[in-house]
């Protein structure tokens, strides 16, 4: 049994893995952290456990990790992957950004493969059929959006997300909904149709917190995976078990 520990800039989330497959997982924002390890206590042993994480972990989080059976994994950019970084500045890149590219090249190793990653930021990233993970962009997502459109106006009002909005909006309120969200969707079809129209084919994963609200409304066909870093976690540290790095 793998342990996948995801540190993220709010929440920490956990998922074991049991020959590939995902077993289940949770999420907890930080002030409930001790339940986290609670989970984690009633599931040991594991095989192998990595962690990730955007943020410097706390002294008290290194002693519980020193505590699993098996010594965690801690990724960075130093950490070997199973495809080729080719990002300028490897150490300002993401953790969540490579390994969802690394989960994307294991499903789709025959094509070229677009991840979009829907949360509070969008970012795109693409690796080649070759295994090249080339780099990506990031643009603001829909919460952002509607923030930005508030702070940084006299007089737009700050308004709630509306995933399901007409074309055009008939009051302010809707104008903002319908900006933000039309506005994304042709973002993401824009930036597909670009990049099939340059390398020919292309397979595309959309992941994120937001991801559900877009899938059905974009022109292009695309494939949903919410547990795409999580995969990729997992194939990262199945990797560097395989090659006795850890």
């Amino acid at each position: 049994m793998n342990l996948i520990l995801d540190f993220g800039n709010t929440r920490v989330k956990a998922a074991t893995y049991n020959q590939g497959s995902m077993v289940e997982q949770v999420a907890y924002t930080y002030e409930y952290s001790n339940q986290l390890f609670e989970w984690i206590n009633n599931r040991m042993p594991y095989s192998a456990v990595i962690v990730s994480s955007v943020k410097d972990l706390t002294t008290t989080t290194h002693q519980i990790l020193q505590l699993l059976p098996a010594k965690p994994l801690i990724f960075s950019n130093n950490t070997p992957i199973p495809i080729v970084n080719s990002y300028l500045t490897p150490e300002t890149l993401g953790n969540d950004r490579l390994a969802a590219a690394v989960a994307a090249h294991h499903s789709y190793p025959n094509s070229n493969v677009l991840v979009i990653d829907v949360g509070t930021a969008i970012t795109y990233d693409l690796t080649t059929l070759h295994g090249e993970f080339l780099g990506g962009n990031i643009s603001p997502g829909v919460s952002l959006r509607l923030k930005a459109l508030h702070r940084f106006t006299d007089k737009l009002p700050l308004v709630e997300a509306n995933f399901s909005p007409p074309i055009m909006g008939k009051n302010t309120t809707e104008a903002i909904q319908c900006g933000v969200f039309q506005g994304i969707l042709a973002e993401i079809d824009g930036i597909i149709s670009k990049l099939t129209t340059d390398l020919g084919s292309l397979a595309v994963i959309l992941t994120g917190g937001d991801a559900i609200y877009f899938v059905e409304k974009l022109k292009n066909p695309i494939f949903v995976n919410l547990n795409l870093v999580f995969d990729g976690l997992n194939l990262i540290l199945e990797f560097n078990a395989s090659n006795k790095n850890i």
